[in-house]
């Protein structure tokens, strides 16, 4: 019985080669960019028009081109296999090529050689030889260098050995393995690494990944985005190393995912959020069933501390942005302050809490949906405090008031917001039969300035600059212009404790097909 892994492989032709067979065969694993490789090749030749009437020759190239360019540079015409997948390297453990293996009629390994020491090779081409019946081979020796070191195989790349070492595991994870030594603090040893926001991590052993990978159904090696600014390859398995590290349970991957592959879209445009100056940052908001199996807080302090769910799938999020797409502060990320939300900022819309249309509904998805929507914000959540209103008139006018500050009271037209509205200012609204519609309206009423108003002055050189204003007339002039381009501009969630009137409200960015436009992506749970 051959003590040797059984393969099958095509030769560039697409013939199909298979060990064991019933002869003494030849095994030689090479590759066209190795110089030792190179140098064997024309002897490799020489052995196979001598010995390969009675003898199997296997020689194992690890690429296609590779196979090519070194049939075409040394005319060869014993056929090289195609091992471009690498399964049959790593199952021979070849380390170094060239690898040579003599095997006898029952496909046991007699020799093995690695690199190229000329004596050791003529040695066993003689001895191969002689178990075929015939003489030694005709072999010019003097024309091949006395001893050459070999070269690493591919297989034994530690990025590629990983995954070649998983697959014959039939594990599902491939991403590279870093060994963490015995004096290493696993903790210390991440943040040296890169991998941290500034914040401790969780360390993702293999066995905590795994657990992470059963929260989903979906192939660990499926492609969910393309993570800009270094364009990486997100797969579920990757996603779910940094919902490990972020400190997420399982069930909670499926919202990460979704939250990646909202904002991993031409129009949220994650590169242009997280590189630009003013510090902009994904906020998430969750809506649908999915708030409630997981746990997430959208009532008291729903946008803070002390809710898992709402804040590790925030930081997943930043954590795979960071660590699969690169964008780190002080390499593309050039925020002039940053922002606490680069941390994470992901809550739930206290859906039963809301007499109106929820925010998934309002952007064309089923109420029984599970749903994130992303949104890109400059800051937030800022208070805005009325505890003095009793209509919804002068209720609306308070958030117009507050919301004509955002960017500076000059700026109309250049962003949008994501009002946070609590309970009791929801019951304000409520009994004077105030809908999104109505708030929306008196805000956009209430911020109307004049272009006169909003032109730059001795007190500010924020607004329209003079030369704008010298060309207009009077009744130019004497347009008022809202705060917000569109009503859509305003968007409105429900969230917070029953007590207090405070809502709060997050500062866009810039808005529309040159900066960011908010996504939503349905949750595909297990």
């Amino acid at each position: 019985m051959s003590d040797l892994p059984a393969f099958l492989l095509e030769d560039d032709g697409g013939g199909e080669h298979s060990f064991p067979g019933t002869r003494p065969a030849l095994i030689c694993f090479i590759k066209e960019d190795c110089p030792t490789c190179n140098d064997v090749m024309p002897l490799i030749e020489a052995l196979h028009q001598e010995l390969g009437a009675a003898a199997d020759f296997f020689v194992v190239g690890q690429t296609a081109e590779g196979n090519r360019v070194l049939t075409e540079r040394h005319g060869l015409t014993v056929p090289l296999l195609n091992d471009e997948s690498l399964k049959v390297s790593f199952a021979y453990d070849v380390e170094i090529v060239p690898t040579l293996h003599l095997v006898d009629a029952q496909g046991r390994s007699s020799r093995k050689l690695m690199g190229f020491a000329r004596d050791e090779w003529r040695q066993a081409a003689g001895v191969f030889a002689e178990a075929l019946s015939l003489g030694p081979p005709a072999v010019h020796w003097a024309d091949y260098p006395e001893w050459r070191p070999g070269c690493g195989s591919r297989s034994a790349d530690p990025l590629i050995a990983d995954r070649l070492r998983a697959e014959s595991e039939n594990s599902p994870l491939r991403a590279r393995r870093i060994e963490v030594g015995a004096g290493d603090d696993e903790a210390e040893l991440m943040f040296d690494l890169g991998f941290s926001d500034g914040l401790p991590l969780v360390p993702p052993t293999p066995e905590r990944v795994l657990r992470m990978l059963a929260g989903t159904g979906r192939d660990a090696q499926e492609v969910v985005a393309t993570v800009a600014p270094n364009m990486g390859e997100a797969t579920v398995e990757k996603v779910a190393i940094n919902a490990v590290m972020a400190g997420c349970r399982p069930e909670y991957l499926p919202v990460v995912i979704a939250c990646l592959e909202a904002v991993c879209t031409d129009a949220f445009n994650i590169h242009g959020v997280m590189a630009t100056t003013m510090g902009a940052s994904p906020v998430i908001v969750v809506n649908g069933p999915v708030r409630e199996r997981l746990g997430m807080n959208m009532k008291l302090g729903a946008l803070g501390q002390g809710s898992r769910a709402n804040a590790t799938i925030g930081r997943a999020l930043r954590l795979a942005i960071r660590n699969i797409g690169g964008a780190q502060p002080g390499g593309t990320e050039r925020s002039t302050l940053g922002n606490p939300m680069k941390f994470t900022m992901c809550f739930p819309e206290w859906e039963e809490r809301n007499p109106w249309t929820s925010l998934h509904v309002e952007r064309g998805f089923a109420a029984g949906d599970s749903v994130v929507t992303a949104f890109a914000m400059s800051s937030g959540p800022t208070l805005i405090v009325d505890q003095d209103a009793r209509g919804g008139d002068q209720l609306a006018g308070s958030f117009g008031l507050c919301l004509d500050s955002i960017f500076h009271p000059r700026a109309h037209f250049a962003t949008e917001t994501l009002l946070v509205i609590a309970p009791e200012h929801v019951d304000t609204f409520a009994r004077d039969g105030y809908g999104k519609a109505e708030i929306r309206a008196r805000i956009q009423a209430v911020t109307a300035r004049s272009i006169q108003e909003l032109a730059a002055d001795e007190v500010s050189a924020v607004g329209f600059k003079p030369a704008v204003i010298e060309a207009m007339d009077e009744q130019a002039l004497a347009r008022k212009l809202p705060k917000f381009r569109r009503d859509e501009d305003i968007h409105i969630v429900v969230a917070g404790a029953e007590a207090g009137k405070f809502s709060g409200a997050f500062h866009g960015w810039v808005t529309g097909e040159i900066g960011s436009m908010p996504v939503s992506k349905i949750i595909e749970e297990a």
